[in-house]
């Protein structure tokens, strides 16, 4: 009985996200700073090892600049995109269909949605949909060169259930990082007040 009513409060929980008002030259300096910030951490996979472990942290940026603003994180994710084809071509469709697609689902997730259940669940989704796209119509080995891509129920499945949890790690982590960056911009603005009175 106590399982089901963790399991309850867990689905019903809200997650209180809200995004510190920044002027429209604030959001356009953080939204490209989190843009570059995402195309350097996705081009590290072409390091190896350790990069792909950086790699796979772009989507944090991308949902920071979507909670900033709708406009801004779209931007922000072209943005990411673009510098992406200058500095490594190959993550390109990785970040648009993956790593970005997760961070502006979770970003929209954070705007329509009060539980982090919904938001959890938007994301995952999404990110289960780029993963197939990828690998069943551009036919791009995102699952390696071991998963076949011809079309099949126990991957699609697995990829679904991978998303979800993915996502799940990725909400919480951003409720973290959102939470963080809200204290630090309401002392930054406290103490713009105080020197400016």
């Amino acid at each position: 009985m106590r399982l089901i009513t963790w399991t309850l409060g867990v689905f019903k929980k809200k997650h209180k996200i809200t995004a510190v008002p920044y002027t429209k030259n604030m959001k356009l300096v953080v939204g490209s700073l989190l843009g570059a910030i995402a195309a350097i951490l996705q081009s590290a996979g072409l390091i190896g090892g350790i990069g792909y472990a950086f790699s796979i942290m772009a989507t944090g940026p991308i949902v920071l600049a979507m909670v900033i603003s709708i406009r801004i994180g779209l931007l922000t994710y072209a943005v990411t995109a673009l510098l992406l084809i200058i500095l490594q071509p190959s993550e390109v469709l990785v970040f648009l269909f993956t790593t970005g697609l997760l961070g502006i689902a979770l970003g929209i997730g954070f705007k329509l949605y009060k539980t982090g259940s919904m938001v959890s669940v938007m994301g995952g989704s999404l990110l289960s949909a780029g993963i197939l796209i990828l690998l069943y119509l551009f036919q791009f080995p995102v699952l390696g060169p071991s998963v076949s891509s011809r079309v099949s129920g126990t991957v699609v499945a697995g990829v679904f259930l991978f998303g979800q949890f993915y996502s799940w790690i990725w909400m919480n982590l951003s409720m973290l990082g959102m939470r963080h960056l809200n204290k630090v911009m309401v002392r930054k603005l406290l103490v713009e007040k105080d020197e400016s009175s």
